[in-house]
């Protein structure tokens, strides 16, 4: 008996990956859904506190490694449930993490010298399961400010955002990778980018069962 495939979807805030995300768990057989930060858990509601609450203050290294943490919660139910033949969908995930914190240097100069440091950043999560695929939904700066909800959440500033997409570049190389694809969204609408995001993942059989080993970030 083969197991699932674990597909990821990165992007901007409010890029539409959530949508995307919670339409594609319904395309797949026996599927699950993730969200990271995952708030429920004891580490994510101090994740929750501190994206929602601007008087929390917490270093940059902290922040970081609370992120892995809340990542590392949930490790052995996703392995579980892939192995029984679960098809799992994340919103968000270790890309997001190291894109977030290189981007801090952007706003802040006295971050420290760790959080320039991709090596640094990627280190705590090491070990952790890797996606079959991952899917980055990449748009305009101007189109990302204009969608509904925006400004919301600590993050969600225009100038920030647009050192987080090129971080993400930095991180998602597609050329070395391929097991990462970058999708263009800009003017297109829900069905449109739910139309490309399953042909990616129909074409190289991402919708059914492999025999093929769960990798882990090395």
């Amino acid at each position: 008996m083969g197991r699932g495939q674990l597909i990821l979807i990165e992007g901007l805030d409010r890029s539409g990956k959530s949508t995307q995300s919670s339409i594609l768990l319904n395309k797949l057989p026996d599927g699950k859904l993730i969200k990271f930060p995952d708030r429920s858990t004891k580490v994510g509601s101090i994740i929750n506190e501190y994206l929602t609450n601007s008087d929390l203050k917490l270093s940059d290294q902290t922040a970081h490694l609370l992120f892995s943490a809340n990542r590392w919660e949930l490790a052995d139910s996703i392995i579980n449930d892939l192995n029984n033949g679960h098809f799992i969908v994340m919103d968000r995930y270790i890309y997001s993490g190291i894109a977030y914190s290189l981007a801090k240097l952007s706003i802040s100069n006295d971050s420290g010298p760790e959080m320039a440091s991709i090596d640094w950043l990627y280190s705590p999560d090491k070990g952790l399961p890797k996606p079959d695929l991952t899917i980055f939904l990449t748009l305009s700066l101007e189109e990302l400010s204009n969608r509904k909800g925006w400004g919301e959440e600590r993050y969600e500033k225009e100038n920030f955002q647009k050192a987080v997409k090129n971080c993400f570049l930095k991180v998602l190389n597609a050329d070395d990778d391929d097991s990462v694809q970058i999708i263009d969204v800009n003017n297109l609408n829900i069905e449109q980018v739910t139309a490309k995001i399953w042909e990616a993942i129909e074409q190289r059989n991402f919708n059914k069962q492999t025999e093929n080993s769960i990798q882990t970030f090395a």
